[in-house]
C-alpha cells in the first residue's frame, strides 16, 4: 500500500518565545493540515514510552469482572452515570476492541458542572488502587500533560490560521476542558471475531470516520494499521512509537470554513497486540469560536455552536454511524 505524504514537525519552537521560528512551525502545520491532514509531532518532551508501560501492565492484568464494574453505561447498564468515563467492553465472539476513557480529572464531585449534571462531565472511575499502584497518579498528570502540549499545538494553529498566537487559549482550560483521553487495547487473539470488510476489500477494525474534537493528538504502537482518504484513494499512514500523530477534528473545520477539513481516516484489521492512545483535544463546555474565513475579511455562513453542544451530538453521531467502540 501506498504512504500518504505525513511530515515529521519538530514542534519544540512552539514551546520558545522565538515568533519566527514559530510561524516557520505554523506553516509546515499548515502545509500538513491541506495535504493528508496528519503530521508526526517530533520533540514533544512527553514521556510517551512510560505512557506505554503502564497501560500495557494496566490491560494485562485487569479481570472481566473489574471490566464489567468499570464498564460505561453501554454495557453495564447499572452505571447511569458512566456515559463517558469507564471501560468499553470486549465482546466474545463479536468485539476484540477494548478500551478504558479518561476524562478530565478536574471534574470532582465539587465541580459546578458535576453539581448541576451537564453532559458530557463526569467523575472519573478508577480500578483498585492497590492492584494497579501508580495507574492512577500517571494517567491523571498525562491528562494534564498533554492537554497543556496540546495547547500548545494549537499556538500553531493559530498562527497558520493568521491569528495570534494565543488565540485559541481563552476557550481550553484545564478545570473545564472536555477532552478524553482513551486507552485502546488491540489484542492478538488466535480465534479472532469477525471483522467488517470495506468495499475495496479492506478488513477492518473501525470503519472511516472523522474525529469528533478540536484536535487528536495520538499515541500508538510502532504497528501500521491507519489509513486516510485522499485523491489517490485511501493510503496508509506511517506509524512510529515516539512521535505523535496530530490532526484536526470537525469543529476545527466548522470555525474555518473547512479551510482545515478534517481528515477521513479508518482502522484497518491487524491481529498483533497494539496500542492506540489517542487525546481528544475538546474546549470547554461553554466555549463558542465564533467561525471565520482565515486570511480574509469574508464572513463565514457557518453557524456558532457551543462546544458542548457540538461535542454531544457529534459522538452520538459516531456511534449511530459506527456503532458503540
Amino acid at each position: 500500500m501506498k504512504f500518504a505524504k505525513v511530515s515529521r514537525i519538530d514542534v519544540s519552537p512552539l514551546f520558545g518565545n522565538d515568533i519566527s521560528k514559530k510561524i516557520e512551525v505554523a506553516k509546515l502545520i499548515d502545509q500538513a493540515s491541506k495535504e493528508s491532514g496528519f503530521f508526526l509531532a517530533e520533540n514533544h518532551g512527553l514521556d510517551v514510552q512510560g505512557l506505554a508501560e503502564v497501560t500495557t501492565q494496566f490491560h494485562q492484568k485487569i479481570t472481566p469482572e473489574e471490566k464489567w464494574n468499570l464498564a460505561i453505561e453501554a454495557y453495564n447498564p447499572q452505571n447511569k452515570k458512566q456515559k463517558r468515563n469507564g471501560y468499553y467492553m470486549p465482546i466474545e465472539g463479536k468485539k476484540a476492541v477494548q478500551s478504558f476513557c479518561i476524562l478530565n480529572p478536574s471534574f470532582t464531585a465539587d465541580h459546578p458542572h458535576i453539581q448541576a449534571g451537564t453532559p458530557m462531565h463526569e467523575v472519573n472511575v478508577w480500578p483498585d488502587e492497590n492492584k494497579y499502584t501508580g495507574f492512577r497518579n500517571f494517567q491523571e498528570n498525562y491528562f494534564r500533560e498533554v492537554l497543556d502540549f496540546s495547547k500548545v499545538l494549537l499556538r500553531g494553529y493559530a498562527l497558520a490560521l493568521g491569528k495570534d498566537e494565543d488565540f485559541f487559549e481563552p476557550y481550553v482550560s484545564q478545570k473545564g476542558s472536555l477532552s478524553a483521553v482513551s486507552l485502546i487495547r488491540y489484542p492478538f487473539l488466535e480465534n479472532y471475531p469477525p471483522v467488517k470488510e470495506a468495499k475495496d476489500g479492506t478488513k477492518l477494525s473501525f470503519e472511516s470516520h472523522y474525529d469528533v474534537s478540536m484536535i487528536t493528538v495520538l499515541y500508538q504502537s510502532k504497528v501500521q494499521n491507519l489509513q486516510v482518504l485522499t485523491d489517490e484513494g485511501y493510503l496508509d499512514i506511517p506509524a512510529t512509537d515516539d512521535c505523535f500523530l496530530v490532526n484536526v477534528g470537525t469543529y476545527m473545520a466548522h470555525i474555518t470554513n473547512n479551510y482545515y477539513p478534517s481528515p477521513l481516516h479508518r482502522v484497518k484489521w491487524v491481529n498483533e497486540e497494539r496500542l492506540s492512545l489517542p487525546f481528544f483535544l475538546n474546549l470547554d463546555h461553554e466555549s463558542v469560536i465564533e467561525p471565520f474565513i482565515p486570511h480574509s475579511n469574508d464572513a463565514s455562513k457557518n453557524e456558532a455552536i457551543t462546544y458542548g453542544s457540538y461535542l454531544q451530538k457529534g459522538l452520538s453521531d459516531l456511534i449511530v454511524s459506527n456503532g458503540q467502540t
